[in-house]
């Protein structure tokens, strides 16, 4: 079977709303490596979009789903519930930021996270409005692309997006943008348009993903906290794709003085099976009547067992340290190719959540040219790497966490040649 073959049905069988980086099909794969239907290796510097922290079928993870699977895949918890949920939660709200009570609901997709902390924060406040960042990513569903502060993709041609949404500025230091620019830009929004009276939520990433990696300023997260403490504002953490040891830390926000009131997670929760959690404030997250929150598959208990281990890996095998170790290792090399490559505008990010920002060396212009033909010249080498950002001219890197060094040092050589055959 080859990959071309297959790519050939995919276009007659699947939808083209359903983007594919690559014509590249899976046949197996294992912590950091990936083998396609072909035979041919990758190192995976996606991980699934920082669903595998620790690693494709990390072994622990797997024993963990088998035997679950021994004794039941489905119930649907909201019939008959199963003591290692309750445990899951127990170990969220004791592991997410804030030093108050706290509860859980699981669901089964970061953007249902992310519309349920809507629904709280409307439902707890009783209020409507919601604020958003410029650049942020926040999901595909009806509100989580009117959250999203990117139309294209996600929301050009879908007609008009859900009411009382609004966007401010996000701060991108190597695009001129501020705190201060950020925080003008809501109290413009108070003055004009939008009475904070009115305001349930805003809702921010501690580090934006598909936005191009930008942290958040701690400037910015304590400006956000005292705003939602004066005028009785949910704030909540989009942590989807920051979370579980990412950053350096469990949480991103855990490298910040304040807490959110919600806290949204997916992707690395389950090492790659679908679970998505937000845990909160337990009056708030008592607010809604039961059958207001919820779903058939949510808490599925293969991904609660998955999670019991991920979050087990994590402790036992230090990931967070692990992160922070190979996140200054890989911007150690990335400085070390700036300085023979001219369109490098930026590298940022913490722990192993690391961001390149590439941009023409004659005008400062973003250059997704260029960035595509480094992501390009990286697959022929077997390197899978992801672009992101508004302008599409910055490669993450979001390997799996336990990565061998030897792969890790494989991919710098790889990386290096990638982008010295992007400059010709």
């Amino acid at each position: 079977m080859l990959n071309a073959e297959v790519a050939l049905r995919r276009n007659d069988a699947v939808s083209r709303g359903v983007g594919m980086m690559t014509q590249i099909y899976a046949d197996r794969a294992l912590n950091s490596e990936i083998w396609d239907i072909e035979g041919k290796r990758y190192i995976d510097f996606g991980a699934g979009i920082a669903v595998v922290n620790t690693g494709h079928c990390h072994p622990r993870v797997m024993a963990a789903v088998t035997e679950q699977m021994s004794r039941f895949t489905h119930t649907c918890a909201q019939v008959l519930p199963y003591e290692n949920y309750i445990r899951l939660a127990e170990r969220l709200n004791a592991a997410t930021p804030g030093d108050f009570a706290k509860k859980t609901v699981f669901v089964t997709t970061g953007v249902e996270a992310v519309e349920n902390a809507i629904k709280i924060a409307r439902i707890s406040t009783g209020r409507n409005a919601v604020i958003a960042f410029g650049g942020a990513f926040h999901g595909r569903t009806f509100m989580g692309m009117s959250l999203t502060g990117k139309v294209e993709p996600y929301k050009k041609g879908f007609g008009a997006m859900m009411p009382d949404v609004w966007h401010v500025p996000f701060p991108q230091d190597v695009h001129g943008v501020s705190t201060a620019d950020a925080m003008a830009g809501m109290t413009k929004l108070f003055k004009a348009d939008l009475d904070p009276g009115r305001v349930a939520a805003i809702i921010f990433e501690p580090v934006q993903g598909e936005g191009g990696f930008y942290p958040a300023p701690a400037d910015l997260v304590r400006a956000i906290r005292k705003l939602c403490d004066d005028h009785g504002i949910v704030m909540i953490a989009d942590e989807v794709q920051t979370g579980f040891a990412r950053t350096g830390n469990l949480f991103a926000m855990h490298g910040y003085d304040v807490a959110a009131d919600i806290t949204c997670m997916a992707k690395g929760l389950a090492g790659g099976l679908p679970l998505a959690a937000l845990t909160g404030r337990a009056e708030m997250m008592d607010a809604a009547n039961p059958g207001g929150l919820g779903g058939t598959y949510g808490g599925n208990p293969l991904g609660i067992a998955a999670a019991h281990a991920v979050l087990d890996v994590i402790e036992d095998e230090k990931l967070c340290d692990r992160a922070n170790e190979l996140g200054s290792r890989l911007k150690q090399r990335l400085e070390a190719i700036r300085s023979t490559t001219p369109e490098i505008s930026d590298i940022r990010g913490p722990g192993f959540m690391v961001a390149v920002e590439f941009a023409n060396p004659a005008n400062h212009e973003p250059d997704a040219g260029f960035t595509g033909r480094v992501r390009t010249e990286a697959l022929k080498r077997g390197l899978i790497l992801l672009t992101c950002g508004v302008y599409g001219n910055v490669i993450r890197f979001l390997a799996p966490i336990t990565i061998p060094d030897a792969h890790f040092a494989e991919a710098m050589d790889i990386l290096e040649e990638a982008v010295a055959a992007a400059r010709v």
